[in-house]
Protein backbone atom coordinates (compact mmCIF):
# COMPACT_ATOMS: atom_id res chain seq x y z
CA UNK A 1 0.00 0.00 0.00
CA UNK A 2 0.92 3.50 -0.91
CA UNK A 3 2.29 5.36 2.47
CA UNK A 4 0.25 7.98 3.48
CA UNK A 5 1.70 11.66 4.38
CA UNK A 6 -0.31 14.76 5.96
CA UNK A 7 1.28 18.35 6.13
CA UNK A 8 0.07 20.66 8.29
CA UNK A 9 0.98 24.63 7.85
CA UNK A 10 -1.78 26.41 7.07
CA UNK A 11 -2.42 30.12 7.85
CA UNK A 12 -0.68 32.98 6.03
CA UNK A 13 0.23 33.56 2.70
CA UNK A 14 4.36 33.89 3.18
CA UNK A 15 4.48 31.01 5.54
CA UNK A 16 1.99 28.98 3.05
CA UNK A 17 4.97 29.84 -0.33
CA UNK A 18 7.93 29.01 2.27
CA UNK A 19 6.56 25.65 2.42
CA UNK A 20 7.50 24.98 -1.03
CA UNK A 21 11.17 23.52 -0.49
CA UNK A 22 9.91 21.30 2.24
CA UNK A 23 7.52 19.55 -0.08
CA UNK A 24 9.92 19.53 -3.15
CA UNK A 25 12.15 17.13 -1.15
CA UNK A 26 9.28 15.28 0.43
CA UNK A 27 8.01 14.03 -2.86
CA UNK A 28 11.44 13.63 -4.10
CA UNK A 29 12.18 11.03 -1.53
CA UNK A 30 8.75 9.45 -1.64
CA UNK A 31 7.93 9.44 -4.76
CA UNK A 32 5.04 6.69 -4.66
CA UNK A 33 3.67 8.07 -1.45
CA UNK A 34 -0.17 10.00 -1.09
CA UNK A 35 0.77 13.42 0.16
CA UNK A 36 -1.76 15.66 1.70
CA UNK A 37 -1.53 19.38 2.60
CA UNK A 38 -3.53 20.95 4.98
CA UNK A 39 -3.44 24.66 4.02
CA UNK A 40 -6.00 28.15 4.90
CA UNK A 41 -8.23 28.65 1.92
CA UNK A 42 -7.10 31.87 0.81
CA UNK A 43 -3.53 32.01 1.41
CA UNK A 44 -3.65 28.25 0.76
CA UNK A 45 -4.33 29.87 -3.08
CA UNK A 46 -1.11 30.35 -3.74
CA UNK A 47 0.12 26.68 -3.82
CA UNK A 48 -2.65 25.87 -6.85
CA UNK A 49 -0.90 23.39 -9.47
CA UNK A 50 2.00 22.83 -6.85
CA UNK A 51 2.82 19.25 -8.41
CA UNK A 52 4.26 17.69 -5.57
CA UNK A 53 1.24 17.42 -3.58
CA UNK A 54 -1.83 14.85 -4.37
CA UNK A 55 -4.44 17.11 -2.59
CA UNK A 56 -5.20 20.37 -0.66
CA UNK A 57 -7.47 20.13 2.53
CA UNK A 58 -8.66 23.12 3.72
CA UNK A 59 -9.07 23.88 6.92
CA UNK A 60 -11.20 26.83 8.21
CA UNK A 61 -12.08 28.18 11.57
CA UNK A 62 -13.28 31.75 12.79
CA UNK A 63 -10.46 33.46 13.26
CA UNK A 64 -9.35 37.51 13.26
CA UNK A 65 -7.38 36.63 10.27
CA UNK A 66 -8.05 37.85 6.88
CA UNK A 67 -7.46 33.71 5.07
CA UNK A 68 -10.32 32.49 6.67
CA UNK A 69 -14.12 32.50 6.31
CA UNK A 70 -15.41 30.59 8.93
CA UNK A 71 -16.40 26.82 7.28
CA UNK A 72 -15.04 25.07 10.53
CA UNK A 73 -16.46 27.62 12.58
CA UNK A 74 -19.26 25.66 14.60
CA UNK A 75 -17.46 22.82 17.13
CA UNK A 76 -19.28 20.02 15.01
CA UNK A 77 -17.15 21.43 12.21
CA UNK A 78 -14.06 20.99 13.78
CA UNK A 79 -14.53 17.42 15.18
CA UNK A 80 -15.86 16.57 11.53
CA UNK A 81 -12.75 18.08 10.09
CA UNK A 82 -10.45 16.29 12.09
CA UNK A 83 -12.76 13.19 12.42
CA UNK A 84 -11.88 12.58 8.34
CA UNK A 85 -8.14 13.23 8.54
CA UNK A 86 -8.50 10.31 11.41
CA UNK A 87 -10.68 7.88 9.03
CA UNK A 88 -7.89 8.58 6.66
CA UNK A 89 -5.71 6.68 8.64
CA UNK A 90 -2.35 8.42 7.55
CA UNK A 91 1.40 6.98 8.17
CA UNK A 92 3.03 10.40 9.40
CA UNK A 93 2.04 13.38 9.83
CA UNK A 94 4.60 16.75 9.56
CA UNK A 95 3.19 19.84 11.53
CA UNK A 96 5.05 22.80 10.50
CA UNK A 97 3.02 24.95 12.45
CA UNK A 98 4.47 25.27 15.98
CA UNK A 99 1.22 26.37 18.12
CA UNK A 100 -0.01 23.44 20.09
CA UNK A 101 -3.17 23.33 18.68
CA UNK A 102 -1.81 22.73 15.30
CA UNK A 103 0.17 19.61 17.57
CA UNK A 104 -3.16 18.55 18.85
CA UNK A 105 -4.10 18.36 15.16
CA UNK A 106 -1.48 16.21 14.30
CA UNK A 107 -2.37 13.51 17.60
CA UNK A 108 -5.85 13.04 17.03
CA UNK A 109 -5.25 12.07 13.43
CA UNK A 110 -3.61 8.77 15.05
CA UNK A 111 -0.71 9.00 12.61
CA UNK A 112 1.82 6.61 14.23
CA UNK A 113 4.55 9.09 13.45
CA UNK A 114 4.32 13.04 14.14
CA UNK A 115 7.40 15.44 13.19
CA UNK A 116 7.37 18.85 14.36
CA UNK A 117 8.76 21.91 16.46
CA UNK A 118 9.24 20.97 20.19
CA UNK A 119 7.69 24.33 20.83
CA UNK A 120 4.75 25.54 23.46
CA UNK A 121 5.14 22.57 25.19
CA UNK A 122 4.04 20.71 23.11
CA UNK A 123 6.98 17.90 22.76
CA UNK A 124 4.74 15.12 24.35
CA UNK A 125 2.21 15.04 21.31
CA UNK A 126 5.34 14.57 19.07
CA UNK A 127 7.31 11.39 18.22
CA UNK A 128 9.87 13.53 16.65
CA UNK A 129 10.92 17.14 18.07
CA UNK A 130 12.63 19.45 16.29
CA UNK A 131 14.34 21.99 17.87
CA UNK A 132 13.08 25.26 16.43
CA UNK A 133 15.90 27.58 15.27
CA UNK A 134 14.95 31.66 15.84
CA UNK A 135 18.18 32.10 13.90
CA UNK A 136 17.67 30.44 10.68
CA UNK A 137 15.28 31.42 8.22
CA UNK A 138 11.53 29.78 8.20
CA UNK A 139 12.70 27.83 4.63
CA UNK A 140 15.58 26.34 7.05
CA UNK A 141 13.53 25.17 9.97
CA UNK A 142 10.99 23.64 7.93
CA UNK A 143 13.85 21.69 5.86
CA UNK A 144 15.07 20.76 9.45
CA UNK A 145 11.82 19.00 10.17
CA UNK A 146 13.11 16.65 7.44
CA UNK A 147 16.42 15.85 8.20
CA UNK A 148 15.40 15.19 11.47
CA UNK A 149 13.08 12.45 9.70
CA UNK A 150 16.05 11.69 8.26
CA UNK A 151 15.34 12.64 4.87
CA UNK A 152 17.92 14.42 2.46
CA UNK A 153 17.73 18.03 1.37
CA UNK A 154 19.09 18.52 -1.63
CA UNK A 155 17.79 22.36 -2.91
CA UNK A 156 15.66 24.88 -1.19
CA UNK A 157 14.96 27.17 -3.80
CA UNK A 158 11.22 28.72 -3.94
CA UNK A 159 8.78 28.55 -6.89
CA UNK A 160 5.08 29.23 -7.67
CA UNK A 161 2.77 27.80 -10.70
CA UNK A 162 0.91 30.74 -13.01
CA UNK A 163 -1.48 29.34 -15.34
CA UNK A 164 -1.26 30.27 -19.29
CA UNK A 165 -5.03 32.26 -19.08
CA UNK A 166 -3.84 33.99 -15.62
CA UNK A 167 -0.86 35.26 -17.63
CA UNK A 168 -2.57 36.46 -20.16
CA UNK A 169 -5.49 38.38 -17.79
CA UNK A 170 -2.68 40.17 -16.19
CA UNK A 171 -1.50 41.24 -19.82
CA UNK A 172 -4.85 42.73 -20.40
CA UNK A 173 -5.15 44.08 -17.09
CA UNK A 174 -2.45 46.18 -17.23
CA UNK A 175 -3.19 46.88 -21.01
CA UNK A 176 -6.60 48.00 -20.25
CA UNK A 177 -4.28 51.00 -18.00
CA UNK A 178 -1.81 52.04 -20.61
CA UNK A 179 0.81 49.46 -20.51
CA UNK A 180 3.01 48.95 -23.57
CA UNK A 181 4.30 45.39 -23.90
CA UNK A 182 8.08 45.89 -22.88
CA UNK A 183 7.67 48.73 -20.67
CA UNK A 184 9.31 47.69 -16.96
CA UNK A 185 6.63 47.10 -14.74
CA UNK A 186 8.03 48.44 -11.06
CA UNK A 187 5.63 46.65 -8.83
CA UNK A 188 4.98 48.22 -4.82
CA UNK A 189 3.15 47.22 -2.22
CA UNK A 190 3.21 49.75 0.44
CA UNK A 191 1.30 47.76 3.19
CA UNK A 192 1.41 45.25 6.13
CA UNK A 193 -1.07 43.43 8.02
CA UNK A 194 0.41 45.39 11.02
CA UNK A 195 0.70 48.77 10.26
CA UNK A 196 3.58 49.41 12.59
CA UNK A 197 5.62 46.68 10.37
CA UNK A 198 4.73 49.31 7.45
CA UNK A 199 7.29 51.60 6.06
CA UNK A 200 5.16 55.49 5.41
CA UNK A 201 3.81 55.43 2.07
CA UNK A 202 4.86 59.06 1.41
CA UNK A 203 8.36 57.65 1.15
CA UNK A 204 6.86 54.53 -1.22
CA UNK A 205 5.08 57.66 -3.12
CA UNK A 206 8.68 60.02 -3.47
CA UNK A 207 10.31 56.20 -4.02
CA UNK A 208 8.16 55.95 -6.94
CA UNK A 209 8.63 59.17 -8.23
CA UNK A 210 12.63 58.95 -8.47
CA UNK A 211 12.40 55.54 -9.68
CA UNK A 212 9.97 56.43 -12.68
CA UNK A 213 12.86 59.07 -13.45
CA UNK A 214 15.24 56.79 -13.04
CA UNK A 215 14.35 53.60 -14.93
CA UNK A 216 13.50 54.49 -18.38
CA UNK A 217 9.53 54.28 -20.08
CA UNK A 218 8.78 52.39 -16.00
CA UNK A 219 4.87 52.00 -14.99
CA UNK A 220 4.56 51.61 -11.19
CA UNK A 221 2.31 49.01 -10.17
CA UNK A 222 0.73 49.94 -6.83
CA UNK A 223 -0.62 46.11 -5.21
CA UNK A 224 -3.01 46.01 -2.14
CA UNK A 225 -5.85 44.52 -0.81
CA UNK A 226 -9.48 46.15 -0.45
CA UNK A 227 -8.74 47.21 2.70
CA UNK A 228 -5.70 49.28 1.59
CA UNK A 229 -8.25 51.12 -1.45
CA UNK A 230 -8.43 54.48 1.39
CA UNK A 231 -4.97 54.82 0.68
CA UNK A 232 -5.24 55.00 -3.40
CA UNK A 233 -6.03 58.88 -3.15
CA UNK A 234 -2.76 59.87 -1.22
CA UNK A 235 -1.29 57.82 -3.78
CA UNK A 236 -3.02 59.26 -7.13
CA UNK A 237 -2.07 63.07 -5.66
CA UNK A 238 1.32 62.92 -4.61
CA UNK A 239 2.85 60.03 -7.89
CA UNK A 240 3.49 61.89 -10.72
CA UNK A 241 4.65 58.89 -12.90
CA UNK A 242 3.13 56.27 -15.10
CA UNK A 243 0.62 54.43 -12.55
CA UNK A 244 -1.11 51.17 -13.05
CA UNK A 245 -3.25 50.96 -9.73
CA UNK A 246 -4.11 46.81 -8.88
CA UNK A 247 -4.96 47.85 -5.19
CA UNK A 248 -8.16 46.11 -4.18
CA UNK A 249 -8.81 44.97 -7.70
CA UNK A 250 -7.34 41.61 -7.64
CA UNK A 251 -7.12 38.68 -5.83
CA UNK A 252 -4.34 36.49 -5.04
CA UNK A 253 -4.42 34.75 -8.29
CA UNK A 254 -4.37 37.65 -10.01
CA UNK A 255 -1.76 39.76 -8.04
CA UNK A 256 0.56 36.36 -8.50
CA UNK A 257 0.20 36.69 -12.73
CA UNK A 258 0.91 40.49 -12.03
CA UNK A 259 4.33 40.02 -10.39
CA UNK A 260 5.09 37.66 -12.83
CA UNK A 261 5.33 40.37 -15.28
CA UNK A 262 6.63 42.53 -13.16
CA UNK A 263 10.69 43.83 -13.57
CA UNK A 264 11.26 44.54 -9.96
CA UNK A 265 9.45 44.77 -6.68
CA UNK A 266 9.73 46.66 -3.81
CA UNK A 267 7.92 46.69 -0.55
CA UNK A 268 7.36 46.23 3.56
CA UNK A 269 7.76 42.67 5.14
CA UNK A 270 4.48 40.53 3.71
CA UNK A 271 3.31 38.00 2.18
CA UNK A 272 3.19 39.15 -1.32
CA UNK A 273 7.22 40.51 -0.82
CA UNK A 274 7.75 36.40 -0.36
CA UNK A 275 5.75 35.61 -3.63
CA UNK A 276 7.46 38.14 -6.02
CA UNK A 277 10.82 36.09 -4.34
CA UNK A 278 8.94 32.88 -5.45
CA UNK A 279 8.60 33.75 -8.98
CA UNK A 280 12.04 34.97 -9.42
CA UNK A 281 11.42 38.74 -9.65
CA UNK A 282 14.39 40.81 -7.98
CA UNK A 283 13.10 41.90 -4.58
CA UNK A 284 14.04 44.99 -2.26
CA UNK A 285 12.26 44.62 1.17
CA UNK A 286 11.91 47.04 3.89
CA UNK A 287 12.36 45.71 7.27
CA UNK A 288 11.55 47.16 10.64
CA UNK A 289 10.59 45.40 13.79
CA UNK A 290 10.72 41.99 12.27
CA UNK A 291 13.74 39.76 11.70
CA UNK A 292 14.97 39.53 8.57
CA UNK A 293 16.99 37.16 9.25
CA UNK A 294 14.18 34.51 9.52
CA UNK A 295 11.78 36.12 7.21
CA UNK A 296 14.07 38.14 4.85
CA UNK A 297 12.86 37.38 0.92
CA UNK A 298 14.48 33.89 0.17
CA UNK A 299 16.36 33.30 -3.17
CA UNK A 300 19.83 34.53 -5.20
CA UNK A 301 21.58 37.14 -2.85
CA UNK A 302 22.12 38.77 -6.46
CA UNK A 303 18.67 38.58 -6.66
CA UNK A 304 17.41 39.81 -3.25
CA UNK A 305 18.09 42.69 -1.17
CA UNK A 306 17.14 43.91 2.44
CA UNK A 307 16.92 47.23 3.96
CA UNK A 308 17.12 47.36 7.79
CA UNK A 309 18.36 49.55 10.52
CA UNK A 310 19.31 47.18 13.62
CA UNK A 311 18.59 49.67 16.55
CA UNK A 312 19.91 48.71 19.81
CA UNK A 313 16.40 47.41 20.01
CA UNK A 314 17.12 44.56 17.87
CA UNK A 315 15.16 41.91 17.76
CA UNK A 316 11.98 43.46 19.06
CA UNK A 317 9.18 41.63 20.64
CA UNK A 318 6.80 43.93 18.79
CA UNK A 319 4.55 45.28 21.58
CA UNK A 320 4.48 48.40 19.82
CA UNK A 321 5.20 51.34 21.29
CA UNK A 322 5.09 49.74 25.38
CA UNK A 323 8.89 49.59 24.60
CA UNK A 324 9.53 52.21 22.17
CA UNK A 325 7.90 55.35 21.29
CA UNK A 326 6.50 55.93 17.86
CA UNK A 327 8.88 57.98 15.11
CA UNK A 328 7.48 61.21 13.92
CA UNK A 329 5.24 58.95 11.52
CA UNK A 330 3.90 57.12 13.85
CA UNK A 331 5.81 54.04 12.82
CA UNK A 332 8.84 52.80 14.85
CA UNK A 333 12.25 54.56 14.63
CA UNK A 334 13.60 50.98 13.16
CA UNK A 335 11.45 51.83 10.27
CA UNK A 336 11.58 55.52 9.99
CA UNK A 337 15.29 55.56 10.20
CA UNK A 338 15.32 54.27 7.05
CA UNK A 339 15.32 56.75 4.16
CA UNK A 340 14.51 56.96 0.51
CA UNK A 341 18.30 57.00 -0.71
CA UNK A 342 18.63 54.00 1.46
CA UNK A 343 16.20 51.90 -0.23
CA UNK A 344 17.22 53.44 -3.72
CA UNK A 345 20.62 52.22 -3.12
CA UNK A 346 19.55 48.79 -3.27
CA UNK A 347 17.18 49.41 -6.36
CA UNK A 348 20.56 50.46 -8.33
CA UNK A 349 22.78 47.45 -6.69
CA UNK A 350 19.75 44.87 -8.35
CA UNK A 351 18.90 46.40 -11.53
CA UNK A 352 22.46 46.94 -12.08
CA UNK A 353 23.20 43.66 -11.26
CA UNK A 354 19.87 42.44 -13.93
CA UNK A 355 22.00 44.17 -16.36
CA UNK A 356 25.50 42.61 -16.33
Amino acid sequence: MRQKILVLRYRFIGDTILTVPFLRNLRRAEPDALIHLVLAPVSGDVLKGIPYVDQILYWDPQTIHGDCTGTHRKFRDKWGFVRDLRMARYDKVYILKRSFSSAVMGFMTGAPQRIGFDTEGRGFLLTTRVPYDHSLHEVENFLNCLRSDGIEVKDDYLEAWIQVHERKSAVEFLENQGWRKGDPVVAIHPFAAVKERGWPLNRFIQLANIICGWIERAAVLWLGGKKDIAEEGPIRTGFFGKGLMAIGRTDIRQTMALLSLSSLFVGNDSGIMHLAAALNVPVVAIFGPQSEVKFGPWGDKKRCAVVTKRLPCHPCRQKFFTECMPGAEGRPLCLESIGVEDVMKEIGRLVNTDRD
